[in-house]
């Protein structure tokens, strides 16, 4: 009897575990509203910024920023910035809808916090 308890009790683990680990990641793929708040050095402060995950990889808008890097599956966010010859890092992590973290561009000695809010997109009737 006690062999059986225990070889059930095994069996549930092993299938509670496997299940866990084989469980869906969150998503972030979808467009992101960056805002960015400079909290020292010579950038601007309060600029906003679109960036689109897919696939885990994060790319930016149309504003001549070359944004590389991704997002895990628990929604840490590690990305290289690039604007001409001005480069700088932005880490942080992502939940379903926001999101926040740091960022820095030693070459100008700026460095803030940035926030961002999944953009979603609402169903119009005719």
């Amino acid at each position: 009897m006690l062999k059986r308890t225990l070889a059930v009790l095994s069996l549930t683990t092993g299938v509670i575990l496997s299940g866990s680990a084989q469980a869906e990641p969150v998503k972030f793929d979808g467009t992101w509203s960056v805002q960015l708040e400079a909290s020292a050095g010579m950038c601007g402060s309060g600029v906003s910024q679109t960036l689109t995950v897919q696939d885990g990889r994060v790319r930016a808008g149309s504003s001549g920023l070359s944004v590389s890097g991704q997002v895990g599956p628990s929604g840490l966010v590690s990305l290289a910035l690039q604007k001409g010859p001005v480069q700088g890092t932005a880490s942080g992590k992502l939940s379903r809808a926001s999101g926040s973290g740091t960022w820095m561009v030693s070459t100008l000695g700026c460095s803030g916090s940035w926030t961002a809010q999944r953009q979603t997109i609402t169903a119009q009737t005719f």
